[in-house]
């Protein structure tokens, strides 16, 4: 079994959503990348992340949260939310995610 904690990204921050409703957010942190560091330390070996605001837009919002996240987390990430496009997932292969 391969379990991928997640972490939901809105504004730069870690947070979760109540039942989609981008009104009832709840935040977990301003750090995103320390929480993903947190995850391997703890044994993770593989992360799901979601760029809520790209979901919403269409566009990849928190690209530089993502690119942070790759630089410290030594973890295996996939990554949705804005990335509607072949070239946007050729782009976000490129850094090193792992699945898109």
């Amino acid at each position: 079994m391969r379990i991928f904690p997640a972490i939901d990204l809105r504004n730069g921050k870690a947070v979760r959503l109540v039942q989609g409703d981008y009104d009832q957010m709840t935040v977990y942190g301003d750090d995103p990348a320390g929480i993903a560091r947190s995850f391997r330390e703890k044994g993770a070996k593989n992360l799901h992340l979601v760029d809520l605001d790209g979901a919403k837009s269409g566009a990849p919002v928190n690209k530089p949260v993502i690119e942070a996240i790759l630089r410290v987390s030594g973890l295996f990430v996939q990554v949705g939310g804005g990335i509607r496009t072949r070239e946007r997932v050729e782009e976000f292969l490129s850094l090193g995610v792992g699945r898109v």
